[in-house]
């Protein structure tokens, strides 16, 4: 009783004391008591005890090797657990299914695959058959060294072997599946579960719960949540954590508070994390009188704030366009001793930087400094977009050198700022330096940094400038956005009747060539434009973005037309889906149509890479043919009358 209590060393008290009187010390309590020192690591005073009791009404036999084997194991001492293994087979002991299931456990935590074949091998040799929970250790052990687990190979395995799995098999399935990003795979193992009339668990949910909000499926995560509930489940703090931070990621706020008052109703305390989310989430809804009284009812609950709490509410100050009360906030906490950490200061430097008070942004750095914390990326980052802002950009490359200097390495934000800073100098040979010295620190830049260079050098009229960079940015698979495609509209259309060389670039432009053919048609240039960009999409394998770009001009009164045709043709050619062909070709192309796609399909099959091929042009053809043919059945039909 004493040791299933865990009070163990009371109860080797009892034992030497009956050990002293004499009293019934046998193979039994003498085995309680090793267990109980295996159970606490003590492995070793538990073999040291069985050798001194061998001989006083104790006798070696399996049970002693088994415990001290699985003892061993536990601990992660493989090789004593072997060495005892070896030895008890030596002594003509022969291993239970304990033992080997021991022996298992003890190789699952080393990742020693071999090994365990090997005892599977001889327990089968032994004819020692292997139940469930033996295969359950070793298919989690597989998940945990990141080993590819085969779902249907696993469960017909264990069927075949005779043992059926069990809940924890499928729990250890739906977990493992959920951590390798395969949620909709655990998901049907889930409903397997179900099927097999097994009684499902926490377990068996919070995993597919944290799985579905990672991959934006929060409405499945929420169904999931409330099943949970019915079945008598409680959800904890983590489950409820992943939905109420995925739905503040997705900007349903409103959403997330409702799960926290879920939380409360259950009994279930939110921690310092999830209030941060929510405040966080309010504070950019400009919602701020909400998180306070949030941070109220975290005071009232006992849950007491960390700096990112202290950071978050800072920053919704400011975002409300109260620096001062922000400052109050900060020098409150800061007089109270609080540990603010990089955050906290952090979110006061970017206040400062938002209302260009760069003085006292740095100040605040020294402040920082003093209090032993290291300014970071994001610190150096804020005051140099902040100086870029001021128009300031001898500020900016001094902090930059800073950063340098203090072995804080530039991200993208930081590299950013200094090529905005330059651009808007109009110093573009220094920006387009900085883009390089970017790219040659492994450093990808993103649509920021793209759109920053391709709006720059449209204002400046350097629209094939501004084309070769569009260009990089969609072979870089870097996705535009709605600012990008503006500024390229804006700066081609406000240059009537412009025909750009191709020859000023280094290397070929799909974009102008196909610009310049499209105005030598006769296309107004808005359209022109247009249907350059979303033949380059395509072009690049961003099919289902120029689809939506299509949407949103099709909301704007533009039409379908060969070009765009011909784009959306070679784009889902490109992704192998040919035979979705009538999805993307318009009804109401005539034979004259579908030459002006074709043309446009072969000027793209010749801007692709050595290799690759697209089918786009022959079913072009094919459809020209078949048109042709109707229009020749036409006209005969029109002569016979």
């Amino acid at each position: 009783m004493l040791v299933k209590l865990k009070k163990v060393k009371i109860a080797r008290k009892v034992f030497d004391e009956m050990v002293v009187r004499d009293g019934c010390v046998d193979n039994y309590s003498v085995n309680i008591m090793v267990k109980g020192l295996c159970s606490i690591g003590k492995v070793e005073e538990g073999k040291k005890l069985i050798e001194h009791m061998w001989g006083k009404r104790c006798v070696p036999d399996v049970v002693f090797y088994n415990t001290l084997i699985d003892g061993y194991s536990a601990k992660g001492d493989v090789e004593k657990a072997n060495e005892l293994f070896k030895n008890m087979k030596m002594k003509g002991f022969l291993p239970t299914l304990k033992t080997y299931g021991a022996m298992i456990n003890g190789f699952c935590k080393k990742g020693d695959f071999d090994a365990i074949d090997k005892l599977l091998k001889e327990m089968k040799e032994m004819g020692v058959s292997v139940n469930t929970q033996v295969h359950n250790t070793i298919l989690d052990a597989r998940f945990k060294h990141g080993f590819e687990v085969n779902v249907k190979d696993t469960i017909k395995q264990m069927i075949k072997s005779g043992c059926e799995p069990d809940i924890v098999t499928y729990n250890t399935l739906i977990g493992g599946l959920c951590k390798d990003g395969k949620v909709q795979k655990a998901g049907q193992l889930l409903e397997q579960a179900k099927k097999k009339g097994l009684t499902l668990n926490k377990i068996s949910f919070t995993p597919l719960i944290q799985g579905y909000c990672k991959i934006g499926e929060y409405l499945v995560a929420l169904d999931l949540l409330i099943e949970m509930s019915e079945r008598g489940h409680k959800p904890d703090v983590v489950a409820f954590g992943s939905l109420v931070h995925g739905l503040v990621a997705m900007g349903e706020v409103d959403a997330a508070l409702t799960i926290r008052h879920r939380m409360l109703e259950r009994g279930v305390l939110p921690d310092a994390g999830i209030y941060n989310v929510l405040m966080n989430g309010l504070c950019k809804k400009g919602k701020l009188s909400a998180a306070k009284v949030l941070l109220r009812e975290m005071l009232d609950q006992n849950v007491p704030p960390d700096a990112f709490i202290y950071a978050t509410l800072v920053d919704g100050f400011i975002r409300d366009g109260d620096l001062h009360q922000a400052k109050e906030l900060f020098d409150v906490m800061i007089g109270e001793g609080m540990d603010l950490g990089v955050v906290g200061y952090n979110a006061m430097i970017k206040g400062f930087c938002k209302f260009g008070k760069m003085k006292e942004a740095l100040l605040c750095v020294t402040r920082m400094m003093k209090a032993h914390l290291t300014p970071d990326q994001f610190t150096y980052s804020t005051i140099i977009d902040g100086y870029i802002k001021q128009h300031d950009i001898g500020g900016a490359l001094r902090m930059f050198g800073q950063m340098v200097k203090r072995q804080c390495k530039p991200n993208v934000v930081t590299y950013t700022s200094l090529i905005n800073g330059f651009c808007r100098n109009g110093d573009f040979i220094t920006a387009e330096k900085a883009f390089k010295e970017m790219q040659s620190c492994g450093l990808e830049p993103n649509v920021v940094t793209y759109t920053i260079l391709i709006g720059s050098f449209c204002k400046e009229g350097k629209l094939a400038k501004a084309v070769s960079y569009f260009e990089l940015m969609l072979s870089n698979k870097c996705i535009p956005n709605e600012v990008t495609f503006n500024y390229i509209v804006n700066g081609f259309t406000s240059s009537p009747g412009a025909v750009l060389d191709n020859q000023c670039l280094e290397k070929r432009s799909l974009f102008l060539e196909s610009y310049n053919m499209i105005i030598s048609n006769g296309l107004v240039q808005r359209a022109a434009v247009y249907n350059s960009i979303l033949l380059c999409l395509c072009q690049n394998g961003m099919t289902r973005i120029a689809l939506q770009l299509k949407d949103r001009l099709m909301n704007k009164g533009f039409l379908s037309d060969p070009v765009s045709s011909a784009a959306f043709l070679h784009g889902i050619c490109l992704e192998g889906q040919s035979k979705e062909w009538r999805n993307v070709i318009s009804d109401n192309l005539n034979e004259q149509g579908l030459q002006i796609a074709l043309k446009y399909s072969e000027l793209l099959i010749q801007c692709l890479p050595c290799g690759i091929t697209s089918e786009a042009s022959l079913i072009l053809q094919d459809l020209i043919k078949r048109c042709s043919y109707e229009n020749q059945r036409e006209d005969l039909k029109v002569s016979a009358k």
